[in-house]
């Protein structure tokens, strides 16, 4: 749609998506039937075993109302060791189990010989449009989501992000990249998707317009009480810039700042979670392998990355927003696409 705006001066990737980050891959797996209204996405940071071959990580938790698995480890080790998934707050644990017992058919040593797995497994509430209470995603439907990882992303109402709602609106899945130049002819590129769903509508802005405030009153619902935010947003970032766990931290964290520009305010009922993972190196899980011998990023170069981290944030949350179609769910509720809403615009700045 024409109005859908480029967020800031930095250029996008290839397919203004994660994957213009070499090596990472995406996949969905959408269940849409009645009440179901849910599913599954896998983002792959490499296309090798990441149990055998992990990759950088570290994770932010802006607002902690989630029920996320792995993260614990993240913490502590600073690596991942399965595919990233995202799902629905009830099936997080048959994902979980179904990435433990992946990498156990793999790796058959797996808690024995070898060490356990970290799987890591991030949710959102989609209970609104979802029978959540169905628990509807099985293991069988992440590996599907799993083996069906590629480089071009679809976005909007689908995997994980099919029943999920933002800014009262439909939401979903959202993605999109920067390439940040580095010295000599060299560049690094950041990239982002996003599981969106929170916000209110009457705080939405969209490219530094807020326009939420006027949604409501076109949706008829501006003097309607107030409601408490009660969504969620998984930021997730990948770079091909090579930063150890700690500076991985730093750039998560400035996934917070294209969050906050759309209008949350990280509300009581909102998990807001950031993870960000570079793909310069792995580290390897025997220890008779070597470990990566390269020279990280120094701090003083980190500002252009973070200006891309934030803007490929918001992006991406705009890109959930515009991609999404309308949703009819559980109950008969129903969620309206902001493409709609806008198609009798002719500006974000209209009175």
């Amino acid at each position: 749609m024409h109005l859908l705006p480029h967020i800031g001066a930095l250029p996008a990737g290839q397919r203004n998506a994660i994957t213009d980050v070499a090596g990472v891959s995406v996949g969905h797996h959408t269940l849409a039937e009645g009440g179901v209204q849910t599913g599954v996405t896998v983002v792959r940071p490499h296309g090798g075993d990441p149990y055998r071959d992990r990759v950088p990580a570290a994770a932010v938790v802006l607002n902690g109302f989630g029920k996320s698995v792995g993260l614990v480890q993240v913490e502590e080790l600073g690596v991942l060791e399965t595919p990233i998934a995202l799902t629905n707050t009830y099936c997080v644990a048959a994902v979980a189990a179904a990435q433990i017992r992946q990498c156990i058919a793999a790796h058959p040593e797996s808690g024995r010989s070898l060490p356990t797995v970290n799987p890591l497994v991030f949710e959102c509430n989609d209970g609104y449009l979802n029978d959540i209470q169905r628990m509807a995603v099985t293991g069988e439907h992440y590996l599907r989501a799993f083996e069906g990882a590629r480089r071009q992303v679809e976005e909007g109402s689908i995997g994980a992000g099919r029943g999920m709602s933002c800014f009262g609106l439909q939401g979903g899945i959202g993605t999109a990249s920067r390439r940040v130049p580095a010295q000599g002819a060299a560049e690094y590129t950041v990239g982002v998707l996003v599981l969106a769903n929170f916000g209110r509508l009457p705080n939405l802005v969209v490219a530094g317009h807020a326009i939420g405030a006027r949604l409501a009153r076109q949706l008829a619902i501006a003097s309607e009480p107030p409601q408490p935010e009660q969504g969620s947003i998984i930021m997730l970032v990948a770079s091909d810039a090579p930063l150890d766990a700690r500076q991985l931290r730093r750039l998560a964290l400035r996934a917070g700042a294209g969050l906050a520009r759309t209008g949350s305010v990280f509300g009581h009922g909102s998990g807001d979670i950031a993870l960000a993972f570079s793909t310069a190196y792995t580290v390897p899980l025997e220890p008779d392998r070597p470990m990566p011998a390269l020279a990280l990023l120094h701090d003083s170069r980190v500002d252009p990355l973070f200006q891309a981290c934030a803007d490929a944030c918001e992006q991406a949350i705009l890109n959930a927003l515009w991609r999404a179609t309308p949703l009819t769910g559980r109950d008969g509720h129903h969620r309206p696409a902001l493409s709609d809403l806008l198609a009798g615009w002719s500006s974000l700045s209209q009175p």
